[in-house]
């Protein structure tokens, strides 16, 4: 089954009176369309991905538009022949995306650019071009020649910027995976003195729908099931989620416990032989009792049984 995907936002005040009264219009919603997902709610708007049958999730954003003052949504939309959710969630945040401080409220469209208009001043040699995601979100994919902040999170955004150095003239092109980070890091940009700062309208999402291997390198890592999407904007086969620390990675490897698939990332395999395993359970059991479970033990030997079996069979037949 393919499940359609989209990923929307929108700044828009919301009482906070309200706010529990919409999380409860917008799960009753979720349960009549069968749909999954997450959605980030706060006084400041909503921010979400959610999935499920194509007429399904586009029924359903339709009636969250006509909810309280939220009003048209822009979205992002993909597939994916896995299931992105296992279930729907509405978050009650003191933001819809945090960077610290609610003083920064993004009112309208903030030096955007068109992906068609992104595809032509990422290629100006005097612009600097910044990631705002974090770090292991770099890792899978980036724009050539973007800096990296290192961040572990957005909330890292305005102290990494000051580390930078940049002058205050620069011309700033900056992206994140939606867009919804750049709207508040173009606000925090401007209070320490940037005024020729740029985003991506839509982000890397609503880029690589007009724009696939181009100025793109890699794969674009997203915060569901999916872990990442390749440049058509299907869902990733070469990433999945370390089982230890759930950062991507593209190492695949049997488990040394029970032979079961595994995406242990390098930092964790370099801690110790027992995170080449499938899960922190393995991972356990295998510092107790080094080598295989009982039951692939068993398998093995009974693997060998069967062999050796064979072996002689043929052996017999061939001397006869």
């Amino acid at each position: 089954m393919q499940h359609f995907v989209s990923s929307f936002y929108k700044f828009t005040p919301i009482s906070s009176e309200r706010t529990t009264v919409l999380k409860h219009e917008l799960e009753t919603l979720a349960k009549k369309y069968e749909i999954q997902g997450l959605m980030i709610l706060a006084t400041e708007g909503v921010n979400s991905t959610v999935s499920g049958i194509k007429e399904n999730v586009i029924s359903f954003i339709q009636e969250v538009q006509n909810l309280e003052n939220i009003g048209h949504l822009e979205t992002k939309n993909s597939w994916s022949d896995k299931i992105p959710f296992r279930r729907f969630k509405v978050a009650l945040r003191n933001e819809i995306v945090t960077i610290g401080d609610t003083a920064l409220l993004p009112n309208g469209s903030h030096f955007h650019l068109s992906p068609e208009e992104w595809e032509k001043s990422i290629q100006d040699p005097n612009a600097v071009v910044i990631d705002t995601r974090n770090w292991y979100e770099t890792k899978v994919g980036k724009f050539k020649n973007a800096v990296e902040l290192g961040i572990n999170e957005f909330q890292e955004f305005p102290a990494a910027i000051k580390n930078l150095n940049l002058k205050k003239d620069a011309k700033v092109l900056m992206y994140c995976t939606g867009g919804i980070r750049c709207e508040k890091a173009i606000l925090e940009m401007n209070r320490q003195g940037f005024e020729n700062v740029y985003q991506l309208e839509g982000g890397i999402l609503k880029y690589l729908e007009e724009f696939p291997n181009s100025q793109w390198d890699g794969e674009c890592f997203v915060f569901d099931h999916r872990v990442a999407v390749d440049q058509k904007l299907e869902p990733s086969k070469k990433y999945g989620l370390c089982s230890h620390c759930g950062q991507p990675s593209d190492i695949k490897i049997s488990c040394i416990r029970c032979d079961a698939e595994a995406t242990p990332c390098e930092a964790c395999i370099n801690l110790g032989e027992f995170n080449k395993t499938c899960s922190k359970n393995c991972a356990h059991h295998y510092r107790v009792r080094p080598g295989k479970g009982r039951r692939q033990e068993l398998e093995s030997g009974t693997r060998r049984s069967l062999n050796l079996a064979k072996i002689r069979s043929e052996e017999k037949r061939t001397k006869s």
